[in-house]
């Protein structure tokens, strides 16, 4: 019987902890990137049963160095490599620490039905109970699954398959640190089985909007947008600070339901004067912050669902297309 051709996947390496060595193998917190993406394939040679690998480095560092300028370059390049005909999906392993936002931001601007795939490790390659090995086994196993096309842009760390959308890492240590709220997973890998439980509700998928994404053609840099954490006894320094930064856009890391304490009023209310983009988030972690009439009233927005650092790479998306308030609105509203 003759065999069927291979997926074609291609690996895309970026560094962060899968990467990662320490001085002995019992070390799972201080540890440095050492390892290309190459590296990463010796350590699991099942991978070649599963798929033909083609794997390049975009750059290998801890996530937490990434630019918005990297995140162009390597947005670029993930374009660049879907729209070959002969390669069937993408695997990117990147660090932990921002992977979310990483994620995030593709799936923006990312306008393919072929999967695309994030993982990460925990704990280093070095370590005795690495889980960068299985990890990228699996987010093989998942971008060569015909039923991850058109899912968008997904997560896989642990055995479990999580939007980009909805996604954060809630532990700074276990295992087990991404999680998707009360969205939940979409699915799991068990046993070497992709098994998809539901779709991504919201921004599903982000290649088929109506205006097609967030178009990348010519842009040359992101616009500047700070995250500032609200807190009893807040001053406005610090939007001060931004302001004179010449900032774009200010997101706020506010107390429960966006609410902001006295100073943090104000500092919006400075920032919006000096024609800043202005969002109000949560720090709790999860839940919708509301819309309210101080929005309207002050030229704010409101971040829906979306942690501080998730709104943050939307709204400097958002700006390379308008400042307009209720455009942005809605955008935070679906996406």
């Amino acid at each position: 019987m003759q065999r069927l051709p291979l997926p074609v996947i291609a690996l895309i390496g970026t560094g962060g902890t899968i990467a990662a060595t320490a001085a002995s193998s019992t070390e799972v917190t201080d540890y440095t990137v050492t390892e290309p993406v190459n590296a990463l394939l010796h350590a699991v040679p099942q991978i070649t049963a599963v798929a033909s690998i083609r794997a390049q480095q975009a750059f290998n560092v801890d996530s937490r160095e990434i630019t918005s300028a990297m995140l162009l370059r390597l947005a670029r390049l993930v374009r660049r490599t879907l729209a070959q005909s002969d390669i069937d999906g993408v695997v990117i392993t990147h660090g932990t620490d921002t992977l979310e936002e990483t994620a995030y931001f593709l799936s923006l601007v990312v306008q393919s039905e072929k999967p695309v795939v994030l993982v990460g490790a925990m704990r280093p390659a070095s370590a005795i109970s690495a889980d960068g090995p299985l990890n990228l086994l699996n987010a093989v196993l998942v971008a060569t699954t015909p039923a991850a096309r058109g899912m968008g842009v997904v997560v896989t760390l642990n055995d479990e398959i999580h939007a980009a959308r909805y996604v954060s890492k809630a532990n700074t240590t276990r295992l087990d640190a991404f999680s998707s709220g009360n969205q939940g997973a979409l699915g799991a890998i068990h046993n070497g089985i992709v098994q998809f439980d539901q779709l991504p509700a919201r921004g599903w998928p982000l290649a088929g909007s109506p205006d097609g994404g967030f178009d990348l053609t010519g842009l040359r840099q992101l616009p500047r947008v700070d995250i500032l954490y609200d807190h009893q006894d807040a001053g406005r320094h610090l939007y001060e600070a931004s302001i004179k930064a010449g900032v774009q856009g200010l997101v706020v890391a506010a107390c429960g339901d966006g609410g902001l304490t006295p100073k943090a009023v104000q500092g919006l209310r400075l920032a919006a004067k000096h024609g800043i983009v202005c969002v109000r988030a949560s720090r709790t972690g999860s839940g919708i912050v509301s819309g309210a009439l101080h929005d309207t009233r002050y030229n704010w927005v409101s971040a829906n669902s979306l942690n501080p650092q998730k709104a943050r790479i939307l709204l400097m998306l958002a700006l390379t297309r308008t400042t307009d308030r209720r455009t942005i609105q809605a955008w935070f509203d679906h996406r």
